[in-house]
This record gives structure tokens, sequence and C-alpha cells, in this order.
């Protein structure tokens, strides 16, 4: 059963050498890699108003003049992920740029930061895209953590079909969405300037707020910023793209900047015209494009097309965190399992990490938006100021032609990063403080993992001076916990490989011991039997403590040990549930004893 589902939701296999054709044109990485940024938008204008409400709705004013600074950042890291796609076309992104500028540790640091914020892009789009869902229909605001979670695992089905499966399958409603806001920008302008809609009271631009500080100012500054991430996805994804890959992603990347910022500052200004407030049920991008179209299709049109890119700007992270687990895995800090390609040539268990880590952090902070973003900021701005900073002291040690103006824009980019992380971790500590403990923490995994592989392999390498030992026999000993067909099969094959066997039964009742030796030396005359008495119950403990012993026999006697268990195969899987716990625990038991063989024989039953 399990093989034809997993064939329905994921697709026939592809072959290694169908793997050129999973690479991703300009329109269809823009709908994969850009999703994720171009879906900010609807709630990037609100984390501003968020923070600007808070002192009075006349500083709504104050939004305009944040969003022409969000967009000259926005403009220095494109300039800079543009330098790094074409120094680095083999992705990796912050990470390689950090690592290979800054050192190891800094490049962990923004690695780190990334595979968490991938997860943090995954539980906020769809988070976000719930919320617009509600503000659709508001008797669904219970179900929001459900509806998020059944929605990443949607998602993650998407991808486990491979890029460019999920690219066709994005392509549509990125589009749409890209449709929808450009409508809404130019008919909510056109409006305003022939006067067909009715004026609204606001604050005019210049009008001075009490209570309006600088400090309040970066705050919102920094909250708007949220709008940017996601737009380093395209440089950690470079070798998804075809060829001219760094050209085609450069030109991707650009238009991507394009389309945000005109989006951003467009919602931005509309806002403002029309004094949108933020609500807890109705976003402000919702109320905007009511304002503009009113309660018609058009308005219900942009709140579907909302819903579907934010839920599908998921797919940002999907696409690079598998990308960033792989180039981790390769320089060794983290487990190999991430260099593995799955049926549908995609890296599957960053995948199906990814969509468990998100689903735990839509479940812890049940799913609210406004909590998750602090976090997802950070997440990102922590990489933007390493990878910035990185190809500054590239510049300074390479000095290429031209490396004054690349340089200059990096130091840029730099430095408004590094101001944006300082003001998130000074105004939102209470929310920000999870990344001091989980960032020490994943660098010293990132180190135990790679020192792990270090050790082992001197270990398994073969060289001439290997001293193997060279055994006279070989001891078998079998488990056994009865006289049936799949013991007998067992003890004839323990004969066949082994120059002693000896059978080993646990027993724990005195009168059940007692018929069962009298059976086996009835049956089994010629086979040595062990028996032994568990008076607290249990099996492995004194099974271990007899192979000990005769472990340490077998040395003596330059003999090799293997312990042979009999397991009885069910003929449906899900049955293995009822039967086979005890030998699953012994063999869990034995593989930790060094120079033991654990060897299983399996009898398949009919039915």
């Amino acid at each position: 059963m399990a093989s034809p589902l997993k064939r329905l939701l994921i697709g026939r296999p592809l072959k290694t050498s169908e793997a050129g054709d999973q690479k991703l044109g300009k329109l269809k990485a823009l709908a994969v890699l850009s999703s994720d940024a171009l879906s900010s938008i609807a709630y990037g204008t609100e984390q501003i108003l968020l923070v600007l409400v808070t002192v009075s709705a006349a500083a709504m004013w104050y939004s305009l003049p944040i969003a022409l600074c969000v967009l000259v950042l926005l403009f220095a890291l494109n300039l800079s992920y543009k330098q790094i796609i074409y120094s680095y076309p083999h992705g990796g992104g912050a990470y390689i740029v950090s690592r290979e500028n800054l050192g190891n540790n800094a490049g962990l640091i923004a690695g780190g930061s990334l595979l968490v914020d991938y997860m943090l892009t995954v539980a906020v789009s769809v988070s976000s895209g719930t919320d617009a869902i509600i503000s659709a229909i508001p008797s669904l605001y219970p179900l929001a953590v459900p509806i998020a979670v059944i929605l990443v695992v949607g998602v993650t089905i998407i991808n486990l079909r491979g890029i460019t499966e999920s690219a066709s399958l994005l392509a549509i409603p990125v589009y749409l969405f890209v449709f929808s806001i450009i409508a809404l920008i130019f008919t909510g302008l056109f409006k305003i300037v022939t006067g067909m809609d009715a004026s609204h009271e606001t604050a005019a631009v210049g009008t001075h707020v009490q209570g309006v500080t600088i400090f309040l100012l970066l705050r919102a500054f920094a909250s708007g910023s949220a709008s940017l991430t996601g737009i380093e996805a395209i440089s950690n994804a470079v070798p998804l793209f075809k060829e001219p890959r760094p050209k085609n992603a450069a030109k991707t990347l650009t238009l991507m900047a394009g389309l945000l910022g005109f989006f951003f500052v467009g919602i931005t200004v509309l806002a403002f015209v029309y004094g949108t407030v933020p609500e807890l049920k109705v976003t402000v991008l919702s109320q905007i494009a009511e304002n503009v179209f009113g309660r018609n299709f058009m308005f219900y049109f942009i709140q579907a097309t909302t819903a579907l890119i934010l839920v599908l700007a998921a797919n940002t992270g999907f696409s690079a965190f598998p990308m960033l687990a792989y180039n981790l895995a390769k320089d060794k800090f983290m487990p190999r399992m991430y260099l593995a390609r799955g049926d549908r040539l995609g890296y599957s268990n960053g995948i199906i990490t990814l969509a468990v880590g998100s689903i735990l952090l839509i479940i812890l902070f049940k799913g609210k938006t406004e909590l998750l973003i602090p976090l997802y900021s950070v997440g990102v701005f922590i990489p933007f100021t390493l990878s910035q900073t990185g190809m500054i002291v590239k510049w300074w040690k390479q000095r290429p032609k031209g490396w004054k103006k690349s340089l200059s824009a990096n130091l840029l980019g730099a430095s408004i990063s590094f101001t944006v992380l300082i003001v998130l971790f000074l105004t939102r500590i209470e929310s920000v403080w999870p990344v001091f403990i989980f960032m020490p923490i994943m660098i010293y995994v990132f180190h135990r993992t790679r020192h792990h592989y270090r050790k082992v392999g001197p270990q398994l390498r073969i060289d001439e001076t290997m001293d193997l030992p060279d055994f006279k026999g070989n001891a078998v000993i079998i488990c056994v916990s009865d006289t049936t067909k799949v013991v007998e099969g067992a003890l004839q094959y323990a004969k066949s490989i082994g120059d002693t066997v000896i059978a080993v039964h646990i027993s724990i009742d005195k009168k059940q011991e007692k018929e069962f030796v009298e059976r086996w030396n009835r049956v089994h005359p010629e086979v040595r039997m062990a028996n032994l008495f568990s008076p607290y119950r249990s099996i492995s403990d004194p099974l271990m403590k007899f192979i000990d012993t005769a472990k340490q026999k077998a040395d003596q006697d330059n003999y090799s040990l293997t312990v042979l268990i009999p397991q009885f195969i069910p003929r449906k899987g899900w049955q293995n549930v009822l039967h086979n716990q005890t030998s699953l625990l012994i063999r869990t038991r034995l593989l930790m004893k060094r120079d033991v063989v654990v060897s299983t024989y399996p009898y398949h039953l009919k039915e």
C-alpha cells in the first residue's frame, strides 16, 4: 500500500541521467525562488504600521520615508547578491561567502541562521496565507493552526515531486498574484489622482507627531525590512538554473528586486492615502483591496491569489534549504544523508527536515505571524550582514578592476543590514532571545559532526599497515524462543557457517523452563543449549552477559563470534508492529558491541 500511495503523491522515480531536465529557466525560477520575497509585501507594510500606530494614527505618514529607506537597502542587496552570484556560481550564498572570507565560524553562523530562517520562511508564509484566508472567511479563525499544518504538508508533497514540476504548479498562482497587485496599485493610484475616491482622514506628510523618536522609526524600519527576506534565496540556488546559470540567476534577481520594490512602495502609498490601520482579523492588504475595488470579484481574486502565494512562498524555503544543507553536508558540517537525491532527483531529506521543523514552529507559536516575524527577520539579517562583510573582505584582498564600486555597494548593504540587526536585538529582545540559545547549540553540533567524520575517515580507510585477525573458526550463538520452523531453519544455517553452535534460551518461568529444556534435548541433542533463567523477566540483559562471556572465550581461541537472530516476516508490512519487538531491541544492543557479528535469519510467512 505504501508504494502505490507514494507513487500517486510523488510520481515515478527519475533516472540520474534526467537531472539535466530538472533545471529552471528565468520565468519558472522567478515563480519558485521569488515567491517568498514577492509575497512579503502582504505583511511588510503592515509591520511598519503596527509600530507607528502605537504612537498615533497621525504617525502613519512616516511609513513613506521608511519605505524609501527599505528601497535603498533593497537596491544595495540586489547589487551585492548579483556580485555573489557571479563570484560563487556553485551556490551556497551567504554560507560560502562568509566561510571563505571570514572563516568557518562566520560561515556556520550564516548557514545556521539561514537553515532556521528557511523553516521560519515556511512557517511565516503559511501562517500569513492562513491569515489571508481568515480575512475572507473570519469563521475559520479557531482553525488557524490545523489549516496551516495541512498547507505545509501539501507544499511538501508538491516539492517532493521535483523542482520543475513544483515550478510548473507555482508559476500560474505567482503570476496571477503579480497581475492582481499591479492591477490593485494602478487602479488605486488612478482613482486617487482622478478624485474618484472620497478623501480619507490622514495626517499630512511632514506633520510633527508627539512621541515619535528616532528609536521608534528605526524599529519601524527594521520591522518593514522583513519584506526583504527571501532575496538571498537565488544566490543559494544558482545550481538550479539552466545554463548560463550565473547570468540567468542575476537577471532573475534583478527582476524580482524590481517587482518587490514597486509593490512595496505602491502598497505603502495606498495604505497612507486610505488611512489604513492594522486590525486583528483583517490584513492591511485586504483593507486596501476593499477600499479600491469594494467587495466584488477583484477583492476576492486578490484575497485568493494573496493566500495562494503566501502559502506557496514557502516553496522558496523548500528550494533553498536542501541546497544549503547539501553545501554544509559536503563540508561535513551536516549528516551525509543531505547529499542524497530522492526518487524525483530532489534532496528529499532536506525537504522533509524543513517540513517537520516548520510544522513545529507553527504549533509552538500558534500560527501567529507577528510572533514569528522578529525571529524571521533576525535569521535573515545575520547572513545579510555577514555576506556583505565577506564580500568587502574579498574585494579588499583581491582588488580586481572596478573593485571600489563593488566594495562601496557592499559597504552600504553591510552598514544598513547591521543597523537593522542591532535595532531588532534592542527593540525585540523579548521575541528574538532564542537566537542566543539555538545559535551556539547549532555551531557546536556543526563542529561535532565534522569532528566525527574526520575521526571516522582514517578508521575506515584501507592501508598497507592493517593488522587483520586470522580467525581459526567461527562460533555461532543462536537466540531461540521455542522449537519452531523459523528456529529450525536458523539452526540449519548456523550449522552451515559455524564451527561451534550454541543455542541460547531465556526462561522467565521455572515450569516452562523445564518443559523447554526437555523438548530441546529431545529434538536437538547434538546442539549445546545454554538455558538462562531471568528472575526479573528481562530477555536482553542476561543474553548480553552471556554474549560478553562467550566473546572472551572466542577471543582466547581466536574465533570470530556471530549472533544469529531468527525472525519471521509477516506478509503485510503493518503486521510487523504486532511482532519482532524483542529481536529489534536485541539487535540494537548487539550493534554496540565491538567485534560481534549480528545476523538475522528471516522466515517469511505465507499469510
